[in-house]
């Protein structure tokens, strides 16, 4: 199964896709994850992203496809894999669609997690990252044990400056899922809409429900 993960920041993607890994042994793939393992191996691809980043250029769809391609050969991802960050629009969308029909596969769920503004703007407010396993924390939600530090490793949790409540509305509005991305996938047949605005359990039961 091959599952796309969609959802405004501050929605709990990140969260809910290690969740959701951890339970139904997919794969997570995020592509801010591929492009640091990528160029830390220094590998054609890395290399090649690498040359766009380091101009501060978007990485190319083509490229950013083939490493995902390339992950998903991979034994571990035999059970399929979830996809977090990628497809951002439709062109993203129809060329990796093109791309895993060439190798026999499709997307099977894409899964958007629904949440108001309101919402979304008292959540990223309060989020909190640990610096050394990335590990999210939200100060009323999903508080740590210890304030600043991680309950996994102990290191200093941080917060983005996007994450800073006088920038979130802009950061919203340009990096929400454009409705065309979400008809596409509607109009194949493969979107499922979850309430993202409950507990994290109740979110996590309707996510791993949506993909039987």
């Amino acid at each position: 199964m091959f599952v796309v993960l969609l959802g405004p920041p501050g929605a709990g993607k990140g969260t809910q896709a290690q969740r959701i890994s951890v339970a139904s042994k997919l794969l997570h793939l995020s592509t801010g994850d591929m492009f640091r393992e990528n160029v830390k191996n220094e590998t054609e691809l890395g290399r090649l992203a690498k040359t766009f980043m380091d101009k501060g250029d978007l990485v190319p769809d083509e490229v950013t496809i083939r490493m995902l391609l390339e992950r998903v050969s991979r034994a571990d991802a035999s059970g399929g894999a979830m996809f977090d960050g990628f497809p951002r629009n439709v062109v993203q969308a129809e060329a990796l669609d093109k791309a895993l029909g060439e190798n026999g596969r499709r997307i099977d769920r894409a899964l958007l997690i629904s949440v108001r503004d309101e919402e979304l703007i008292s959540r990223l407010g309060g989020r909190w990252i640990c610096r050394q396993c990335g590990t999210l924390y939200h100060e009323r939600n999903d508080p740590p044990k210890a304030v600043g530090v991680c309950d996994k490793c102990g290191g200093e949790l941080y917060q983005r400056e996007d994450d800073r409540p006088g920038v979130v509305q802009n950061r919203l509005d340009k990096q929400k899922p454009p409705a065309e991305l979400i008809a596409h996938y509607e109009h194949a047949g493969v979107l499922r809409r979850i309430d993202g605005e409950r507990s994290l359990d109740a979110v996590t039961a309707s996510l791993l429900e949506a993909l039987k």
